[in-house]
């Protein structure tokens, strides 16, 4: 940074500048600087959106249709989508640092100035208008709408007592206090849950991009803003609490659909990526599953609002919530820090706070919808890849009368112990845990019972199997079976 000019006349000194002159009209909008920092990248093979999972084949390529297409976009998806992520992704396609006029509220370019303050400045110093550098993260800009943002907020107020100041008149923009959109000037301006914003600033934000112009309190100005406008939405917005209107709609180059993960193994990679846990908690492979397992469960669960959605932010909450809970066991008990069933259990705080209910829902209540998806995601994960696994002395040893409570107090080995009470259930656990570690092995024991309650094989209270209630075994020729 301190090698770099300060100076407009140090800047035409330097090979990327050479033979420039101010007001040359030689204009590089973002949207050119994108394009061009993409093309490289496309062409070297470079990844384009760093920690985006899950898109490579849907979202990624119609988001880089927009871009190279030089247009404005929209990404409209349901929460926990990933649409902020990767918007905030697209400043890495921005310069690593650019030029602009010190001094100035607006980034402005030192050579071809669009604010009235850095024209000014520019004429007045010539070749000595200073300027500073601005790293590309500076130049990102996102505002949340709500119902209350004002014209002020994204584009500005007259100002008085600066218009008093300069003695300008209040008409003359350089009396504004600038708001948001043209503090973005020469980078990228995103809007989250656009359909929020009221009509009339809808249609300011519409007139200042595509007109340059905007009334102020009665003043016309005029800002021939360089800026990106990306945004965000809701699909539900459009009817259930505002609209975009028609012309701002028009102008949006390209409505790129966001998704959620369309198969549990990406998913988990975005859980394992996401979620911050202690280093020393293991998850086993089967309890990873079992947890994403029950995001894809809430999501086709008829209690559940499909509108809302089931973010993928409940997986990554759970994650961190189970995995906290063994941890939690192994400090108290000092075994080794494994997730189990009974942890994912304790993580129903996350599950609850991450799903909007239908009236059915309601009815049943929360937690036991939680339950109900927890047991249908265990035994989803169990068909799945131990589903032709011999269970039946098992079942004939519950189908006796037998009970079994999971210990869970103690540590791995005396679980272990407990469960050989089970015939075959410590084989299966063998079977499942694809380990000798006795934590892990204990954690694929309760996985095993959870799984064939999961599919009406056991009916569960609690941490108490036993024999499925007479209703389970008239379901067994469903999915489950």
């Amino acid at each position: 940074m301190e090698s770099r000019p300060r100076t407009l006349g140090e800047l035409l000194q330097t090979p990327a500048y050479a033979g420039r002159q101010p007001f040359d009209g030689r204009l590089r909008l973002v949207q050119d600087e994108v394009r061009e920092n993409l093309t490289r990248k496309l062409r070297s093979g470079e990844e384009l959106f760093p920690g985006v999972v899950g898109y490579d084949e849907t979202v990624i390529p119609q988001l880089v249709n927009a871009l190279l297409a030089r247009q404005n976009f929209i990404l409209l998806g349901l929460r926990g989508q990933a649409k902020s992520r990767i918007l905030r992704a697209i400043t890495g396609l921005l310069d690593e640092q650019i030029p602009v006029i010190d001094g100035v509220d607006m980034p402005d370019d030192p050579l071809n100035p669009v604010g009235a303050e850095g024209r000014h400045l520019l004429e007045a110093h010539g070749l000595e208008l200073p300027i500073r550098w601005v790293p590309r993260q500076d130049r990102y800009v996102e505002k949340l709408a709500t119902p209350d943002v004002t014209v002020a907020d994204l584009i500005g107020d007259v100002d008085p007592i600066k218009a008093a100041r300069l003695g300008t008149s209040l008409g003359d923009v350089r009396s504004m206090h600038f708001g948001l959109l043209p503090r973005a000037n020469r980078g990228i301006f995103a809007v989250n849950e656009l359909a929020d914003l009221a009509p009339k600033v809808q249609v300011a934000l519409f007139n200042i991009l595509q007109e340059g112009d905007v009334q102020i309190k009665g003043y016309p100005i005029r800002l021939e803003l360089d800026v990106m406008l990306v945004f965000s939405a809701n699909p539900e917005d459009y009817t259930a609490r505002g609209k975009i209107v028609t012309p701002l709609k028009d102008r949006i180059g390209s409505e790129i659909r966001t998704h959620y993960p369309q198969d549990v193994k990406l998913g988990m990679d975005i859980t394992a990526q996401e979620s911050v846990r202690a280093e020393a908690v293991q998850v086993p492979g089967f309890m990873a599953e079992l947890i994403e397992e029950i995001a894809f469960q809430a999501r086709e669960d008829g209690r559940v609002d499909k509108m809302s959605g089931v973010s993928q932010r409940l997986p990554i909450s759970l994650m961190e919530v189970s995995a906290a809970n063994a941890e939690r066991r192994s400090l108290m008990q000092g075994d080794a820090p494994v997730v189990r069933v009974s942890d994912v259990y304790a993580g129903l705080p996350a599950i609850t706070g991450k799903m909007e209910l239908e009236y059915e829902g309601e009815l049943k209540g929360a937690d036991n919808v939680a339950r109900d998806i927890i047991r249908k995601a265990a035994g989803a994960v169990y068909a799945r890849h131990f589903g032709s696994a011999n269970t039946r002395d098992l079942e004939k040893w519950f189908e006796a009368g037998n009970v079994f409570r999971f210990p869970q107090s103690g540590d791995a080995k005396s679980a272990l112990d407990a469960a050989q009470q089970v015939p075959t259930l410590p084989e299966l656990a063998n079977e499942v845990a694809g380990s000798s570690d006795d934590a892990v092995r204990a954690a694929a024991a309760e996985f095993v019972l959870e799984g064939l309650y999961g599919r009406k094989k056991l009916s569960r209270a609690e941490e108490l199997y036993a024999a499925p209630e007479p209703e389970m075994r008239q379901q067994r020729g469903g999915r489950w079976n």
